[in-house]
């Protein structure tokens, strides 16, 4: 059976809006007898691999999913935060919401305090023109390098493998692209040297077959510095050995970083309990959903339920991956620090709430972001 059609099967099972109630039993991972999700649009890879897995808690437990998909971060983020969804499936936006930065940079919001319960890795990299004479990150400096205007979540993990290298947008020559696309297929056009995406996107396949040709800048795992300077810019990398993509095989692999896409997040005040329970059909369930896209294997908690992420792990998820012997010290370690951090974004957004009382949108934007700068200075 092709994904396709597998998909086609799973889609075919999840009724959007108002939930399908499933085959009727107890669930010995104690889920509710029903669960809304929030995910990304239909069409995209988080609504396909939420479908897929719920699909699977439906069958094998009997629990009644309603996937609440949206195009934009705020409308997937809203419902969990609301309580209107238990999960939500979410992306960088994680990481911006639990910063207060971006669209979460506005009185309205701030640091929100989210929780990881688990996410499949998914690989990202600098990639180049073969014939640029770039080699190492650090050959990126004085050359062109393509931007996406308006597109925070590709701009920062650009930044974060500037910083590893030392360097920053200003020491490259930034060109601004007004879409996706255009700035990913500039480097074919000849308008750029470099930029950074998944190893999928078919600009990067015709990269490859064009004469510039393509390579991919590798991320030392060993270089302690070089990390330090990464995760200030963007905590939730991890490194990451990718096998498949544009110029790349199992024959000729690539040591790049990794994200979370999809990442399930919850409020951190959801109940322990309810999250062990999730987190266990998760890996319960592993099987039944795996082969659904060429991914979907990453969903693997050995991969799925580790750091780096875009936020700290929920409670209830580390105590099931600790009965797993998956959760280490090293791991907790990373979530002890990545809590502190958020916890000092949350301090000192209520200082920055106050000083801002009366002050202007602009003069706000301003002062929270000296006061962040400070925070994150301290730590």
């Amino acid at each position: 059976m092709t994904s396709s059609t597998r998909l086609r099967r799973f889609f075919a099972s999840i009724m959007i809006g108002g939930g399908l109630a499933l085959t009727a039993g107890a669930s010995a991972a104690e889920l509710p007898k029903s669960m809304t999700w929030s995910s990304y649009d239909v069409g995209s890879a988080g609504y396909a691999e939420a479908s897929a897995i719920a699909d699977a808690f439906g069958k094998k437990f009997g629990t009644r999913i309603r996937i609440q998909p949206s195009g934009s971060s705020i409308g997937r983020l809203q419902p969990v935060l609301s309580k209107r969804a238990d999960i939500g499936f979410l992306a960088t936006e994680t990481f911006f919401a639990s910063e207060g930065i971006h669209d979460f940079s506005t009185r309205r919001w701030g640091p929100q305090d989210l929780r990881v319960v688990a996410g499949r890795p998914s690989s990202f990299g600098i990639f180049t023109a073969a014939d640029a004479d770039i080699h190492t990150l650090q050959d990126l400096k004085g050359k062109r390098f393509a931007y996406v205007a308006g597109n925070p979540s590709i701009n920062v993990k650009c930044d974060a493998f500037l910083a590893f290298a030392g360097l920053t947008r200003d020491d490259v020559d930034a060109k601004m692209f007004p879409t996706y696309a255009n700035a990913m297929s500039s480097l074919a056009r000849n308008e750029a040297d470099a930029s950074c995406t998944t190893t999928t996107p078919s600009h990067v396949y015709e990269l490859e077959q064009s004469p510039r040709g393509i390579r991919w800048l590798e991320v030392p795992a060993d270089d302690e510095e070089g990390w330090k300077r990464l995760r200030a810019v963007a905590p939730f990398f991890q490194p990451y050995t990718e096998t498949v993509g544009a110029g790349i095989s199992e024959e000729n692999p690539v040591d790049i970083l990794a994200y979370r896409y999809p990442v399930l997040v919850v409020r951190s005040d959801i109940d322990a309990d309810l999250v062990y329970a999730f987190t266990k059909a998760l890996d319960e369930t592993y099987d039944m959903y795996k082969d659904a896209t060429s991914v979907m294997p990453r969903w693997d908690l050995k991969q799925a339920g580790v750091p780096a992420a875009d936020a700290p792990f929920h409670e209830g998820a580390i105590r099931y991956l600790k009965e797993k012997g998956i959760w280490t010290d090293e791991a907790q370690a990373w979530n002890d620090a990545r809590t502190k951090r958020l916890n000092v974004l949350r301090d000192a957004w209520k200082k920055a709430v106050a000083e801002g009382d009366g002050k202007s949108d602009e003069e706000f934007a301003a002062i929270w972001d000296r006061i962040r700068t400070q925070a994150l200075n301290s730590l």
